[in-house]
């Protein structure tokens, strides 16, 4: 099973689109904040795109999707980067993301979340407005461009793909 977690009125084919919403009409409502409305290990992939900011604690969603997925399901997520306009111009985001946010989720990394659950981060991509497209080589050292030139040509969005690991 594949899941497109906040769908909104974004339908992917080939997904069960699940929002908290009926207004969008979603194939099922879902509610994040509670105990996600499927079997352990019964999922292969999930896509959330502008989806983890909108909530409190992103680690006990993580937590649930973990549950949820097959071991070697992925989760592909798009957030706003940090030092983006859109991650501070929505009074219903509670959380900003950088380049590292998700590091300590993957198994091998020495500060790893063991309650949240094993990932492998597969890849992470910064992701700039179309006539900033240019930035995108910043992709190629990341620390560097987090650190020093992220508020001067702020990334639009993080994308991180997470490989789960049972």
């Amino acid at each position: 099973m594949k899941l497109h977690l906040g769908c909104g009125y974004d339908k992917k084919e080939g997904y069960l689109n699940c929002d908290i919403s009926k207004d969008v009409k979603p194939d099922k409502i879902v509610d994040m904040n509670r105990k996600l409305p499927f079997r352990d290990s019964s999922v292969d992939e999930i896509l959330m795109n502008h989806v983890l900011e909108h909530f409190h604690e992103p680690l006990k969603i993580l937590k649930e999707l973990h549950r949820i997925c097959k071991d070697g399901a992925k989760i592909k997520i798009k957030v706003p980067y940090f030092s983006s306009e859109s991650a501070f111009s929505m009074l219903d985001h509670y959380h900003q993301f950088s380049w590292t946010s998700f590091d300590a989720l993957d198994a091998k990394h020495p500060c790893h979340w063991q309650s949240v659950g094993n990932f492998k981060i597969l890849k992470k991509k910064l992701i700039w407005r179309k006539q900033l497209a240019f930035f995108s080589f910043f992709n190629l050292f990341p620390r560097v461009y987090q650190e020093i030139f992220c508020w001067i040509f702020p990334a639009k969005e993080l994308y991180a793909e997470l490989e789960v690991l049972k």
